[in-house]
């Protein structure tokens, strides 16, 4: 559990009541990561939501080889900052990342845990809603950064 307190200081929570600010402190903790180490694989199962406290990370598309898992190439395709999400696919159905998540630095980050915050978003859709409408916000800003990479590639 962390303070709601904590919470109120980034605006991905700033459309939350203080009730909603209560529930979601509750399943939440303060966790620390190590500059690369891999904090979400891609086409691997979500249980947390993040939001980056500290630090830098990098989003990777992984293309590999079904048969060898040795042919595997990493695409950067984003960066985490302090303030944003990542493990948005943690409320997305299948729940599964598309992303190789990798500290770039020694980062902190709050874990929401991922089936709590599911069951807290069916019992108030208000904070579902609120919750759905930043996760959006986030996605469309990294598909606009990727665009930005693909595009830059063909020229």
């Amino acid at each position: 559990m962390i303070s709601p307190e904590l919470l109120k200081k980034f605006a991905f929570f700033g459309l939350l009541n203080e009730a909603h600010l209560r529930e979601i402190a509750m399943i939440s903790e303060e966790v620390s990561f190590g500059s690369g180490v891999n904090i979400l694989e891609a086409d691997s199962p979500v249980d947390a939501l993040y939001l980056l406290t500290s630090g830098h990370l990098d989003l990777y598309s992984v293309s590999q080889d079904k048969h060898d898992a040795k042919l595997r190439k990493e695409f950067l395709v984003g960066e985490v900052s302090p303030g944003e999400p990542f493990g948005i696919s943690a409320l997305t159905d299948p729940y599964i990342s598309i992303a190789l998540v990798r500290a770039d630095t020694a980062c902190t980050a709050i874990k929401v845990e991922a089936v709590s915050l599911r069951d807290l978003c069916e019992k108030d859709h208000d904070m579902g809603h609120a919750l759905t409408r930043q996760i959006a916000r986030f996605a469309l800003e990294r598909l606009a950064y990727t665009q930005a990479q693909l595009a830059a590639a063909r020229a």
